[in-house]
């Protein structure tokens, strides 16, 4: 199915930069693309694209948004595979921290993929999840060049096998709830987790749904076989919306601005000393 390395001479490029890129690809994947324009696409970061430009395929953000729900896919079905009796719960877990940005940074360094992005150093110096993005995005080249079987293949082998212990990270144990409090009381935000619904599933085990709510509103929610790890699953969802939707971050701020106003708006005039 892949292409061997000493094929790449062979192969014509118009350009010296096209082979040097196709090396290094081939250094990360295992295999050389079929068609680069997709690894190029993913490797760009919005920062370069051409000022007033909205050609989509400039920049790396459709494919990112591609690779996301690819390496989702896949990460669900190894897991899948691999702990044949866990639960739902323990999966769901295990495939968050596979997936989340912090893993995905890491990874992207760790391959060398971070010094193939392309971006005005600017963007570089403020973007701390260039990376992570980068790597959704290659996932998504590799789909589109490759297919899902090709996907497969990078994650399993070259990742999984080689970089992460997939073990080791199922077994660790990442306390979101305290991560998230520990945010709010460093901001000075109310917070509270509350169960929002308790049901039965078909064979009696009970099952909680519990959403976070800051400064009043509501935030995310969360579900598992214990109130504890409804409430895990909240707060972890919670930390990724926070990072990911701005305008709902600054909704909360705008709610504690109006909640410390009222605090400190006087409740009554001072009442007079004559009749």
């Amino acid at each position: 199915m892949f292409v061997n390395s000493n094929l790449l001479d062979r192969i014509k490029l118009p350009f010296r930069k096209d082979r040097e890129l196709m090396r290094s690809i081939f250094s990360i994947l295992g295999f050389y693309p079929h068609k680069i324009k997709y690894y190029k696409q993913a490797l760009a970061h919005k920062s370069t694209a051409r000022q007033g430009s909205h050609a989509a395929d400039e920049h790396n953000e459709r494919l990112e948004f591609l690779g996301d729900a690819v390496l989702e896919s896949i990460v669900s079905d190894i897991l899948y595979r691999r702990y044949g009796n866990s639960r739902e719960g323990f999966l769901t877990n295990t495939r968050s921290k596979l997936v989340q940005r912090d893993t995905l940074n890491k990874l992207a360094t760790e391959i060398g993929l971070e010094r193939l992005v392309r971006s005005n150093g600017h963007s570089s110096s403020h973007n701390s999840y260039m990376g992570g993005n980068a790597f959704e995005a290659l996932v998504g080249a590799i789909y589109l060049d490759r297919g899902y079987d090709a996907c497969m293949h990078f994650m399993r082998d070259r990742i999984l096998k080689a970089v992460i212990n997939i073990d080791k990270m199922a077994a660790k144990e990442v306390n979101f709830k305290s991560k998230l409090i520990e945010w709010a009381q460093k901001n000075k935000l109310e917070l509270e987790f509350r169960i929002i619904e308790e049901r039965r599933e078909n064979n009696s085990s009970p099952v909680f749904v519990a959403r976070t709510i800051l400064e009043g509103l509501d935030g995310e929610v969360g579900r598992g076989y214990s109130k504890k790890e409804s409430h895990q699953q909240a707060a972890e969802a919670t930390l990724t919306a926070l990072k990911e939707d701005k305008e709902w971050a600054q909704a909360i701020f705008d709610a504690k601005a109006r909640r410390t106003a009222e605090e400190e708006e006087p409740v009554a005039l001072v009442p007079e000393t004559t009749e």
